[in-house]
């Protein structure tokens, strides 16, 4: 059995918050509830806020925080949202079968605004990475905003706040999530390795704040892995740890499910690797060209070499590192299919 992530097992609560201003604005809104856009770098803890926020406003949080990533349910098939057991009780087969992808995620928001909070006077829905959503749902945001205002706090999570319209900007305070500080980080881990009782030595501490450069999530993480490697926390360890994101069987395995066009299979690996072990987006795109180069030649891995330059260019913009691998993913099953 995989052990429990450190980033769930030790989720701030608001006074764990290192970053001051963000830690006043959500205890503010604790006391004021309001709508918020939560802003700021990827890994700098926007969504771990909002999880503070929530536990400190509801008495049973886990009914009370609706949580839609709108990267993962825009990426979904029309079949896909239908059937997900967090929607399904939301969408009968009659508006499954007349209803356009665009109408059934508008359903769902308007349905998850709409029910009745199981504590309290209120609900949270978070919609985390926000950066992609599309103008005409925004608009149905704006309206489903309006329309349920009494009941539903609306928190919008993005890396990008210039994306969202004006009328939503308008109904939102919001919360600068900056990337926390070096010394940030270090405390935040000495907190989470203090609690576990695991060995550790400052130098390991700093070197995993530093590989992190910014990211409390792949701080943590690159923590865990450390102590799940050695069993301590040291530089020596952390180093050993952490140096390299190298292709292994995971990645060989992504990249031949999407060869062989088997794009979900592909796509749930990647979201493995980005999500749950915290590996950036250009570290796996690195891994991924070290596979195609080890199992194809000539034209494939040239052109796969061009569109990786593309990507990368993208990933360095910081929008959506599972939105640009998975176009990849999708290419390469198109370029290396032709060649088989």
């Amino acid at each position: 059995m995989e052990p429990p992530l450190w980033t769930e097992e030790h989720a701030p609560s608001l006074a764990d918050i290192p970053q001051e201003q963000a830690r006043e604005h959500l205890q503010r809104a604790v006391e004021e509830p309001m709508n918020l856009i939560v802003h700021g770098p990827k890994g700098s803890g926007k969504t771990a806020g909002v999880r503070a926020l929530a536990k400190a406003t509801h008495e049973n949080p886990d009914a009370d925080l609706i949580e839609i990533n709108v990267a993962d349910v825009f990426d979904m098939t029309k079949k896909e949202v239908a059937s997900d057991p967090r929607f399904s009780s939301f969408v009968d087969s009659k508006r499954r079968r007349e209803s356009s992808k665009a109408d059934l995620i508008n359903h769902v928001l308007k349905e998850s605004a709409s029910y009745t909070p199981m504590s309290g006077s209120y609900k949270t829905i978070l919609l985390d990475n926000a950066e992609g959503m599309r103008e005409d749902f925004q608009q149905a945001l704006r309206r489903v905003m309006e329309q349920y205002y009494e009941a539903t706090q609306f928190v919008i999570a993005t890396r990008q706040p210039s994306a969202l319209i004006a009328p939503i900007r308008s109904r939102c305070f919001p919360v600068v999530m900056r990337a926390p500080t070096h010394a940030e980080t270090v405390g935040a881990l000495e907190r989470i390795v203090e609690r576990e009782g695991v060995d550790y030595d400052d130098d390991g501490l700093e070197y995993v704040a530093g590989y992190a450069d910014g990211d409390l999530r792949a701080a943590t993480l690159g923590a865990q892995t450390t102590y799940e490697q050695a069993g301590e926390i040291t530089m020596n360890a952390a180093y050993e740890a952490l140096n390299d994101v190298e292709a292994d069987d995971q990645v060989e395995t992504m990249v031949e499910a999407a060869a062989a066009g088997e794009f979900t299979d592909a796509r749930s690996t990647l979201d493995d690797l980005l999500v749950d072990e915290g590996h950036s987006g250009v570290d796996v795109l690195e891994d991924v060209l070290a596979v195609v180069r080890s199992k194809y030649s000539g034209d494939v891995v040239a052109e796969i070499h061009r569109l990786a330059g593309e990507i990368d260019a993208d990933l360095v913009e910081g929008t959506n590192d599972r939105l640009h691998v998975s176009h990849l993913l999708a290419e390469l099953g198109e370029i290396a299919g032709d060649r088989q």
